[in-house]
């Protein structure tokens, strides 16, 4: 069987087609459901555990917070995370976590409190230091003041303010948009 030379695979065929037949290997795109941009050179994410030095201390918001980080990374992208000196680097803490009245009524008394946590993040990308950050995030949710912040709806009330956090994190450090 004799082999035919390459142009009469060719022959044919539109210029635009031929120039994008050459030139689409050298092209390299990365698309995400996300909207993450991370270099193909970037290979982890470091994400500590957070620190707590707001002045009123929920004993496991540390490690909610870091697990749901961790797992929104590991989930969204293509990143090992590992537990110290990554290519990116999201250094956190935990600055506030505080309840107040919200909705007073007539009678002086709130219909509503709202719980907001604020935590505060230094994101180092050691590939490109022109998008190192720190920045403060805060976040909160509502609830009926009856029956208040009881340790059954704690925990709900602070994963939905969690998963509203690590999408801002997330978004900031490597969303560009």
């Amino acid at each position: 069987m004799k082999l035919l030379p390459s142009y009469f695979l060719l022959k044919g065929r539109s210029p635009l087609f031929l120039a994008l037949l050459f030139f689409l290997p050298a092209c390299r795109m990365s698309y995400s459901f996300t909207g993450a941009s991370i270099s193909p050179n970037v290979k982890t994410v470091a994400i500590p555990n957070l620190i707590n030095s707001a002045p009123f201390v929920v004993p496991t918001l540390s490690r909610t917070l870091t697990n749901a980080l961790t797992d929104y990374f590991t989930s969204q992208t293509n990143l090992d995370v590992v537990s110290r000196n990554g290519d990116l680097n999201l250094e956190g803490t935990i600055t506030n976590y505080a309840v107040q009245p919200v909705a007073i009524q007539g009678n002086e008394t709130a219909a509503m409190s709202r719980l907001t946590i604020t935590v505060n993040f230094k994101f180092t990308n050691k590939m490109n230091e022109k998008q190192n950050w720190e920045t403060s995030f805060s976040r909160y949710l509502d609830f009926p003041s009856i029956p208040g912040l009881t340790p059954a709806n704690q925990e709900t009330i602070i994963a939905g303010i969690t998963e509203q956090l690590v999408q801002d994190i997330f978004n900031k450090a490597v969303v560009n948009w």
